[in-house]
């Protein structure tokens, strides 16, 4: 005989199930093996010897210490030294620098041509890192070195932005931090004016921050204007970042293979 079946049957516990998956990025390397870049690589050098060039150029054509105070040689050899280790990862298929020092990198090359272009080029005396007093001619070497450090080192630095690097990698905080070196530098430049003997030529570079002309006030005036002009570039930068179109992701597309980024 079978067993009677209850009237009432007690309800069932619910079957266990797997939690769906939630979407998570998946980076490409995860997806295909890291990929040497070599063209990428190669801009990378060349642009790392055009500013070594430039910067090598001031040292070589005045007095060392000087030219190496100014605030766009510096940037200068900053840009060499940042491009030669991101061209060295590009060939090696590593991955790129932090956002913060490339993109510190950047800021600081748009600096030197925008300062030089639009308040040192047309000065009267005309304005020269080597204490000359008349403007260089075309193809002298002092041009030559002008060219490199104001034009075409920060024209290399916007064009890897701008063709070669992933976009969105640069964030609104590290604005901020940013302008810890260009801080750092009114500072420099004060105190080495302060231990030049006063009518020395080379005892302020640069003819805003030129304190016996502006006196303390005017000089830390112009020193907030820049800084404040520094400040909205840095974040017209990181905008622009964000809503540039993405070229790696669209050579890749057109390529029909998923590649990581460039840098």
């Amino acid at each position: 005989m079978t067993a009677p079946i209850p009237r009432d049957i007690p309800d069932l516990p619910a079957v266990p199930r797997k939690p769906p998956l939630l979407p998570a990025p998946v980076p490409a390397t995860a997806v295909v093996p890291p990929v040497p870049h070599p063209l990428a690589a190669l801009f990378r050098l060349l642009a790392a010897l055009t500013a070594a060039a430039g910067v090598t150029l001031e040292l070589l054509l005045g007095s060392p210490a000087r030219a190496a105070s100014y605030f766009s040689v510096q940037a200068g050899a900053l840009l060499a030294l940042v491009f030669v280790i991101s061209a060295h990862r590009a060939w090696t298929a590593r991955r790129p620098l932090p956002s913060a020092v490339t993109g510190a990198t950047l800021l600081y090359a748009v600096i030197s041509a925008l300062a030089y272009h639009l308040l040192l080029a047309h000065t009267a005396p005309p304005f020269s890192m080597t204490g000359a007093t008349t403007p260089p001619a075309p193809w002298h070497s002092e041009w030559i070195a002008a060219q490199l450090l104001h034009k075409a080192a920060p024209a290399a630095a916007v064009l890897d932005w701008l063709l070669l690097t992933t976009p969105g990698r640069l964030h609104l905080r590290q604005a901020a931090a940013w302008l810890l070196y260009p801080l750092a530098y009114l500072a420099f430049t004060l105190i080495r004016g302060e231990l030049l003997l006063p009518g020395d030529p080379g005892r302020y570079l640069y003819p805003f921050l030129n304190v016996e002309q502006h006196g303390y006030r005017g000089v830390l005036a112009n020193a907030l204007l820049l800084g404040l002009a520094i400040y909205a570039l840095a974040i017209l930068l990181i905008a622009l970042d964000h809503a540039r179109p993405n070229p790696i992701r669209r050579r890749a597309k057109t390529g029909f293979r998923l590649r990581p980024p460039v840098g």
